[in-house]
């Protein structure tokens, strides 16, 4: 593309001292400098922005195909609880045909698949007892190891352990 080696540089840079003048120089160098900076970054927010587009779309192709396998799965499982629920069904009405309805109502207590409720577990206080808590460990206990009952501050602990003033000294 543009090749520029040593020699190519140098020869700019003499030109564009007698053309631009010592004077000014500094200033369009650095004003060229800039500009190119500005450029590089445009450039690589571009590749950035080209290669995400290339990432969201291998994504949303992998998307689409786990979605697909979820779907195969989902179907095969409704095709095997299908056929679960028509063998309970066949077994039911094998057994209500060999026995005889006893209640009158046809179902012997068989219960259709998928009609029972869940029973939800006893509801347990999420508070605990504070109480017991802190009357687990005996006062004399925590006393014996050093275990403080008070929080100072940095403040109040230097005051409360500074060295006594001896007066007159």
């Amino acid at each position: 593309m543009l090749d520029f080696d040593l020699s190519k540089m140098a020869l700019i840079g003499a030109v564009a001292l007698i053309v631009i003048g010592p004077e000014k120089l500094p200033r369009v160098a650095r004003t060229v400098g800039t500009l190119l900076g500005r450029a590089q970054r445009y450039v690589n927010e571009v590749k950035a922005e080209v290669n995400r587009a290339m990432d969201v779309d291998a994504l949303k192709g992998m998307k689409n195909a786990v979605e697909q396998t979820g779907r195969e799965v989902e179907h095969s499982f409704r095709q095997a609880g299908s056929r679960f629920e028509q063998e309970v069904r066949d077994v039911g009405s094998t057994l209500s045909g060999a026995n005889g309805s006893a209640d009158g109502s046809g179902n012997d207590g068989v219960i259709a698949f998928g009609t029972t409720k869940p029973v939800p577990p006893p509801y347990r206080s999420p508070r605990k007892n504070w109480r017991v808590k802190r009357g687990a460990t005996p006062q004399w206990y925590k006393a014996r190891g050093n275990v403080r009952r008070h929080i100072l501050s940095a403040s109040a602990r230097v005051a409360r352990y500074r060295p006594k003033q001896i007066p007159g000294a």
